[in-house]
C-alpha cells in the first residue's frame, strides 16, 4: 500500500529521482520554461509551486529551505527578489503545462512547463472591450465610384480656382497698365501756351469763313468806287478848248 507516498517512482531510485527534479526545477526558474515528458512535467509542477510559496514568505528559514533544493544561489536570489511582484496577486497555479506532441526517438508524449506571472493576468484584464457595431442601415458603405466622383469634383474645383486666380492676376495687371498709360498721357499732354503743329478741322473752317468775308468786303468796295466815278464825271464842268 502506498499510503502517504505522493511522489512518483519513475523507475528510478530516490536519490536519482531527487537529483533529477532539483536540476529540472532550477532550470525552470532560470529560463522560465522547459520541455520534458508529461509525467515529469506533472511532478515538476508540485516542486515549483512549493518553492514559490517559500519565496513569497521571504524570510531566512524559507531562503535556507530553497537553497537546500535549488542548485544555484543566483537563481534563489532572483526568485526571492521577484516573487512578490510576479506571483503576489496569485494564490496558486503558478505553472502551465502545454502538450507539444510526441518525441521522435521513442514516441513519448512531450510537454512544455512554463511559469505564469501576474503580469499576464493584468494584460488579460486590460483588454479593450469590443465596441458594439452599428446596425446595417446606419452604416454608410463607401463605394469606389463615389470615391472617384469625389476625387473628380475636387480636381474640377481646384482647376476652377486656378482659373479664377489667373483671371484676377490678369485683371490686376491690365489695371496697372491702364494706370501707367494714364500717367504717361498726363505727362505728355500739351500746355495751353504750346502751339499745335497739326491744323484742326475747326480752324480750317474758320479760316475759310474769314477769307470769304474779306473777299465780300473787297468786292463791295470795288462796286462802290465804280458807282461813284460817273457821278464825279457829271459834276465836273466841261472844259472849253
Amino acid at each position: 500500500m502506498r499510503h502517504r507516498k505522493a511522489s512518483l517512482k519513475l523507475n528510478r531510485t530516490s536519490s536519482h529521482r531527487e537529483a533529477m527534479f532539483r536540476n529540472m526545477v532550477t532550470s525552470l526558474f532560470k529560463h522560465d520554461r522547459i520541455k520534458t515528458t508529461d509525467v515529469k512535467a506533472k511532478e515538476l509542477r508540485r516542486w515549483a509551486d512549493n518553492l514559490i510559496t517559500l519565496a513569497k514568505r521571504n524570510d531566512v528559514h524559507a531562503r535556507r529551505q530553497a537553497l537546500s533544493i535549488l542548485r544555484e544561489k543566483e537563481v534563489v536570489h532572483k526568485l526571492f527578489a521577484e516573487a512578490n511582484e510576479k506571483y503576489g496577486a496569485r494564490s496558486g497555479g503558478y505553472t502551465r503545462i502545454v502538450k507539444m506532441g510526441r518525441r521522435p526517438g521513442d514516441a513519448s508524449p512531450i510537454s512544455m512547463v512554463e511559469l505564469i506571472f501576474s503580469e499576464d493576468d493584468k494584460k488579460k484584464k486590460t483588454k479593450k472591450k469590443k465596441v458594439a457595431k452599428a446596425p446595417a442601415e446606419k452604416r454608410k458603405v463607401v463605394k469606389k465610384k463615389d470615391v472617384k466622383e469625389e476625387s473628380q469634383a475636387e480636381e474640377i474645383e481646384a482647376k476652377a480656382s486656378d482659373i479664377e486666380e489667373t483671371k484676377s492676376d490678369e485683371d490686376g495687371k491690365s489695371g496697372e497698365e491702364i494706370n501707367k498709360d494714364d500717367k504717361k498721357i498726363e505727362q505728355v499732354a500739351p500746355d495751353d501756351k504750346a502751339v499745335s503743329l497739326e491744323p484742326d478741322a475747326g480752324s480750317e473752317d474758320t479760316d475759310k469763313d474769314e477769307n470769304d468775308q474779306t473777299l465780300e468786303a473787297v468786292e463791295s468796295e470795288e462796286s462802290g468806287t465804280e458807282d461813284k466815278q460817273p457821278e464825279d464825271d457829271q459834276e465836273k464842268p466841261e472844259t472849253k478848248e
